[in-house]
């Protein structure tokens, strides 16, 4: 069964085609891989998705639903989050309040109830605090609730920013770069979380560089080129593609095992 739908969608700038008639399924449950060469399009995929760009052609299919043109926080809503190549947290906030953020508030968003405090914002207020702890906890991090964001590591950051998006209780994570500039030791609890989350039955679309981890991780794997896909399969198919060689390589290699 498909949960997310791209059907032939397509991104100009300034008469350049970031995305050229794309079209592909994610299924649900699945670890997809999305690779491709730099400016392939694969970041723009995810922002054209999440409608950070409206598109200017086709549709985005969610869960049956046709989001094409909804608003980013709308979407958030219906179960699709995202993370992106740049840390995107609020740094002079603490882990906590950074996590906090990230929840939707039913209740305290309310001017009234918040200036008088009633139970029950308190109430929903203790509930999202506790639910923040878990998730920290989950990456080892919840002794960190009261640290500045910025004070943390790299890979800390990284994790935070992963762990934040649960906050929204997603369906679908799309995560852009999540390894990228990141230490071996960071790298393999990262890719833990990640197949974690998926045994929980959660759907991923990963985008990333490191080609050894993506033939690996991925169940499946789409490869952009000049804002097209140009192959889609398993990876052990996708090794051997003529069009993936020559996109990467000029054909020099009969696969591309050679990245690491």
């Amino acid at each position: 069964m498909n949960i997310l739908s791209v059907k032939n969608v397509s991104k100009n700038f300034d008469g350049v085609h970031a995305l050229d008639r794309c079209s592909f399924d994610v299924c649900d449950g699945e670890i997809l891989g999305l690779i491709g060469p730099n400016g392939s399009g694969k970041t723009t995929m995810f922002n054209a998705i999440t409608s950070i760009y409206p598109i200017d052609r086709g549709k985005i299919i969610l869960d049956g639903e046709d989001i094409t043109g909804t608003k980013t926080h709308e979407i958030a809503d219906m179960g699709l989050s995202r993370t992106f190549q740049l840390i995107r947290l609020f740094p002079k906030l603490t882990v906590m309040d950074n996590m906090l953020i990230a929840q939707k508030y039913v209740h305290g968003e309310k001017l009234w109830p918040q200036l008088f405090k009633k139970r029950h914002v308190m109430n929903e207020e203790k509930e999202k605090i506790k639910k923040a702890k878990e998730l920290l906890n989950i990456v080892n991090l919840g002794h960190k609730s009261d640290e500045l964001a910025e004070n943390l590591s790299y890979g800390q950051q990284k994790l935070l920013e992963i762990i934040r998006t649960l906050a929204t209780e997603p369906k679908i994570l799309l995560l852009d770069e999540p390894i990228a500039g990141v230490n071996p030791t960071m790298t393999k609890e990262i890719l833990n979380l990640i197949k974690s989350l998926n045994k929980k039955g959660m759907t991923i679309v990963i985008i990333e560089h490191n080609m050894n981890v993506m033939m690996n991780f991925c169940d499946r794997i789409i490869v952009m080129d000049y804002g097209k896909e140009i192959a889609a399969g398993k990876p052990a198919d996708i090794k051997k593609n003529r069009k993936v060689i020559e996109a990467y390589l000029g054909g020099r290699k009969s696969n591309i095992d050679e990245f690491k």
